[in-house]
């Protein structure tokens, strides 16, 4: 798989059909199992979202894809996505699946966006190393032996670490951007409100935003 520096250049290989969507979740799929011991993801998608890319794809043959389609998602275990299960990398929420889509989840859905999993991350939201989860520390991909920052650890690595394309976080003092820097890759914390809080595990509601990973 050839390295992609924009979504751009993804869509452009697709609607030539030099690539498609499969092929993008079977290499990011390799990944997270060949680097499993990042421990980037609690849950990983891989049955369904194999199936979202055959649908994908076939939108896309048909000329009537999403704008987001090819597009790969990895979701920080603080936004619910609904069937799936959501914890804010706590065992006090072990078992509890999500009723419904927080509204960034939708409107990535509805434009055709895959979601290949959920990321580790420090223990609802609070920290600054990710090594606060009740599952283990997240490691930096570039040196296992230094942190990757924190909260959104995990969903920093995984974009670092070529397991997804984009990754949703959440930043209340620095939780987007500080991995980012710590993990080579551009974080983005939003202003306040500009990217709707719901279906996101409050930390600070006063300073909560939804961020992004990407390269």
């Amino acid at each position: 798989m050839k390295k992609y520096a924009t979504f751009r250049q993804i869509q452009i290989d697709l609607q030539r059909g030099s690539l498609t969507c499969k092929d993008l979740v079977q290499y990011y799929l390799q990944n997270i199992r060949e680097k499993e011991h990042l421990n980037v993801f609690l849950s990983v998608f891989a049955d369904e979202a194999l199936a979202k890319a055959d649908e994908v794809d076939r939108k896309i043959k048909a000329g009537n894809a999403g704008k987001l389609a090819g597009l790969i998602v990895g979701l920080k275990d603080v936004l619910a996505y609904q069937n799936h299960p959501l914890q804010a990398s706590s065992k006090i929420l072990d078992g509890f699946i999500s009723q419904y889509n927080a509204t960034a989840v939708q409107r990535l859905l509805d434009e055709d966006a895959i979601i290949i999993g959920r990321q580790n991350c420090d223990e609802f939201a609070m920290g600054s190393s990710n090594e606060n989860s009740a599952f283990g520390p997240v490691l930096n991909n570039i040196d296992n032996t230094r942190v990757p920052g924190g909260s959104s650890g995990g969903s920093a690595v995984a974009v670092q670490a070529q397991m997804c394309h984009v990754s949703l976080g959440s930043d209340t003092g620095g939780s987007v951007r500080q991995p980012a820097a710590f993990c080579g890759v551009i974080g983005l914390k939003p202003t306040y409100s500009r990217i709707s809080r719901y279906g996101l595990i409050a930390y600070g509601s006063s300073f909560d935003c939804i961020g992004i990973f990407a390269h």
